[in-house]
């Protein structure tokens, strides 16, 4: 590792893997490298989606967090660059088989090498005895014959022959895969909760944070990219002089689908139920058939935060999100808006929101913002707008909005 990348200090850790800040040997760029520990096939399953994810979006688009290279560990410091478009093809057949290929293979050479140890050890003891007893018998042997003949010349016992260092066999790696490491661009801003959360609230910024998921949500979609975890975590943030860029990144949970219907990732049916919770689409929370306009719930979810600054601390946390969601009951229980509207799909949202919140607070979306809102909070996935119109209807909004 320490030819190619320097590793600085861990800046995240996640469900499945830590992130570390680092730069690059040659060329001193900093970048950001996630180690993906290879302990399971439900795991290495994920980290699979994730590379080939980023590896379709290369560096083709400013909003989407680009992937400088993957090695993958085999051994305590062995570390591999994967050529661009292979893949790890004992990972691959790690998630068919269900085990981790190679692991088991490597326990039992373990377990063999140790045994055999312990048997050399004790047949090493035996003949240390042994040559114990001769070794008293030919020295008696040999102080009797010195003192028949003390003219013939003796070598002194204490000097030891010189013996040629042993030669330690070379013991195959282990087969299977430690981890997988992915050295990405590294972002300065931290996650848009920490962005925004950290700065006072501004419409124009929010308005371009906006503007720039659609662009990134539209163009992974027209790749066949489901992201299926859009919030704010997976929302990356490069502070520029001209305002924040960010990228949409974390692809553990994406679905690739290629050989689309017409071009229509519509029509691409998933059904295992993923995500978090306060982002999730009705859809997705019934246990239904559900398709990439679960994203688009998503992006609802984010955007009626980010335009309101509507945050929550999540049960058992203490870090203040961005979210939206609704009350229940006298106690103000928070819902997230998914599963509300899994229960009744003719709740009425309002947006915006009626009660009073902490200040700072931003000026309230217009009118025509708050229409788009609801369409892509609908809880029916086919009266919410694509991916490819999302766009310039946001535009067109704000625009509206603005005079």
């Amino acid at each position: 590792m320490e030819e190619l990348y320097t590793l600085e200090k861990e800046v995240g850790r996640g469900s499945y893997g830590v992130v570390f800040e680092g730069h690059m040997a040659k060329t001193g760029q900093r970048v950001a490298i996630k180690r993906l520990p290879c302990s399971s096939p439900e795991c290495i399953e994920l980290y699979l989606q994730e590379l080939w994810a980023m590896r379709a979006t290369a560096k083709n688009h400013v909003n989407v967090i680009v992937l400088h290279s993957c090695l993958l560990q085999t051994g305590p410091r062995s570390l591999k660059p994967l050529k661009p478009g292979k893949l790890p093809l004992r990972l691959v057949e790690s998630v068919l088989k269900g085990s981790v290929v190679g692991a088991q293979q490597s326990q039992e050479r373990s377990n063999s090498q140790s045994n055999t140890q312990r048997k050399n050890k004790s047949v090493s003891r035996l003949k240390d005895r042994s040559n114990t007893v001769q070794a008293r018998a030919k020295l008696q042997e040999k102080s009797k014959s010195n003192a028949s003949d003390s003219l013939t010349p003796q070598r002194p016992q204490n000097r030891a022959r010189k013996r040629p260092a042993q030669r330690e066999e070379e013991e195959p790696g282990p087969l299977y895969c430690l981890a997988l490491w992915l050295v990405m661009e590294y972002c300065d801003g931290g996650d848009l909760n920490q962005y925004l959360l950290s700065r006072p609230p501004d419409a124009q910024r929010n308005h371009s944070v906006v503007r720039q998921l659609c662009s990134a949500v539209a163009f992974l979609h027209s790749l066949g990219i489901t992201h299926r975890d859009l919030k704010p975590d997976n929302v990356l943030v490069c502070v520029t002089p001209k305002g924040p860029v960010v990228k949409v990144a974390d692809f553990g949970l994406s679905k690739m689908t290629e050989g689309l219907v017409g071009g229509d990732l519509t029509r691409q049916h998933f059904s295992s139920t993923c995500g978090s919770d306060f982002y999730m689409a009705p859809e997705v929370w019934g246990g239904l058939p559900y398709t990439a306009q679960a994203d688009i719930f998503s992006l609802g979810v984010l955007f009626w935060a980010v335009l309101e600054r509507i945050t929550f601390v999540e049960e058992g946390t203490t870090q203040e999100q961005l979210g939206a969601y609704v009350c229940k009951g006298r106690s103000g229980w928070l819902m997230p808006l998914g599963e509300a509207l899994c229960e009744n799909a003719d709740l009425q949202l309002c947006i915006p929101m009626k009660f009073k919140r902490a200040p700072p607070l931003p000026p309230p979306p217009g009118p025509a913002t708050c229409t788009l809102l609801l369409d892509m909070l609908a809880s029916n996935p086919d009266a919410r707008p694509l991916a490819e119109q999302l766009e310039a209807r946001v535009c067109s909004a704000l625009k509206k909005d603005s005079h």
